[in-house]
């Protein structure tokens, strides 16, 4: 039976499209940060593992912060967690004027830790407060309305990126640069001044925004979130009871490795580009941009299946697209691959809402924990990009006829995420929710 139930009521609607605004505003900062792996790695000389601990920063601050956060808005109120998360966000932003006159990468990697703890707060305060805002029967629905205005904000960073920064950097070549930074080591430092300060206009423009963000939410009142009154933090029992739930944990893991195989897809797509066929950075983020707008379309026509579809074989079925696309990334040469490649953005479209959604079904309160658990697990997005490059820092694979360069060879990690998120969808359909229906 379909719910009369508003999907936003009327007292909510300018809280919900404060709070939605916020989704457009982590998805840029999520996309123009993915392109920055290969910038870094050109302008600092350093190798793909090291360029690629730009996402152990970002990521791995989403998972330091995700459980305080939860505890600080079960004390406080989703508000102030909002208010803290701009606070930091606009710091992590600033931050990269010092940054950039140090010349230090360490620097940068601090700069976007603070700024992702910022984004751990926005997003563990936000995706709760929307489900809140009305009936419990058009929750979800709510969510994936606010949701689908994240690809909005995420696009318009990718374009940032490819028109703002990678358009306008130095062209020379690593190699070009590796020889000048012996013949002519000046040279060599005003060319890197230059692209750092390109790095850095963009986000300190983006911290301003932020702060303008953080004055708004200061200033309007919020009207309250149900379960917004309920302050206590019972934190030992509700963790017990989480860590009892097994559809719970598995999702939680789950979650790890889809965010994972989303970064390292979404990361390396520059370098697939540029090692394999030759393309410049710029337009290899062309690239990207396509990516994400396959993601969004797929969004969208997941949603309708759905109707159709459980969530548990709509994921199991989703993954396993996703892996047989990774394969051809690996094992077709060329404008293929590279299709294959960009096509799983298709399949990952609807992977991390539907785990979100399956692995908090029907934990009532515990649920503000529990979302943080989840949050905690995009910190899955901090670990495996690290070993991509590290696995694309190495020698190809050479064993008879078959060739395969390490960046293709590197795409055996996403393929591994994906086998697990479809043994959470196959668990769900044949598993949990057999034993729900008993």
């Amino acid at each position: 039976m379909k719910s009369s139930a508003p999907v936003i009521p009327r007292n909510y609607l300018f809280a919900f499209i404060l709070v939605t605004s916020l989704f457009a505003l982590w998805g840029f900062a999520n996309d123009i940060t993915n392109p920055m792996v290969a910038a870094f790695k050109n302008i600092l000389l350093i190798s793909n593992f090291e360029s690629s601990l730009v996402q152990f920063a970002f990521y791995g601050g989403y998972c330091f912060m995700a459980i305080p956060a939860a505890l600080f808005i079960k004390r406080f109120s989703y508000k102030a967690g909002i208010l803290t998360g701009l606070a930091l966000y606009a710091a992590g932003c600033l931050l990269f004027v010092p940054s950039g006159n140090l010349t230090a990468f360490w620097a940068f990697l601090l700069s976007y830790f603070i700024m992702t703890c910022g984004l751990s707060f926005l997003e563990t305060s936000a995706n709760p407060y929307i489900l809140s805002m009305g009936d419990e029967s058009t929750s979800t629905r709510r969510l994936n309305f606010a949701q689908a205005f994240n690809p909005m904000g995420s696009i318009t960073g990718m374009f940032v990126a490819k028109e703002f920064i990678l358009a306008k950097l130095n062209p020379a070549t690593e190699a070009e640069r590796a020889a000048l930074k012996v013949s002519d080591p000046a040279a060599f430092e005003a060319i890197q001044k230059n692209d750092l300060g390109v790095i850095i206009g963009p986000y300190l423009i983006l911290g301003l925004v932020v702060i303008a963000f953080l004055i708004v939410f200061a200033i309007v009142r919020l009207p309250k979130g149900a379960g917004d009154d309920n302050n206590s933090l019972n934190v030992g029992p509700t963790l017990k009871r989480l860590l009892s739930n097994k559809r719970y944990v598995e999702g939680v893991i789950a979650q790890a490795f889809y965010v994972g195989a989303q970064i390292m897809v979404w990361t390396f797509i520059i370098q697939y580009a540029v090692n394999e066929l030759g393309l410049s950075k710029a337009a290899a983020q062309g690239y990207n941009i396509v990516a994400m707008i396959i993601f969004v379309s797929s969004r969208f026509v997941c949603t309708f299946l759905l109707k159709y579809v459980s969530p548990g074989g709509l994921l199991l079925g989703l993954s396993i697209g996703g892996a047989l696309l990774t394969l051809g990334t690996i094992f077709i040469h060329g404008m293929v691959g590279l299709y294959c490649l960009i096509g799983i953005s298709a399949c990952m479209s609807l992977m991390f809402p539907t785990i979100y959604g399956i692995a908090l079904r029907g934990l009532g309160d515990d649920a503000k924990l529990g979302s943080a658990g989840l949050i905690m697990a995009i910190g899955g997005g901090c670990l495996m990009p690290p070993l991509q490059g590290a696995i694309m820092d190495m020698k190809g694979l050479e064993l008879g006829a078959l060739a395969l360069s390490s960046t293709r060879l590197s795409f055996i990690l996403p393929l591994i995420c994906f086998f697990v998120v479809a043994h959470y969808g196959w668990r769900t359909s044949a598993i949990h929710d057999r034993m729900a229906h008993h």
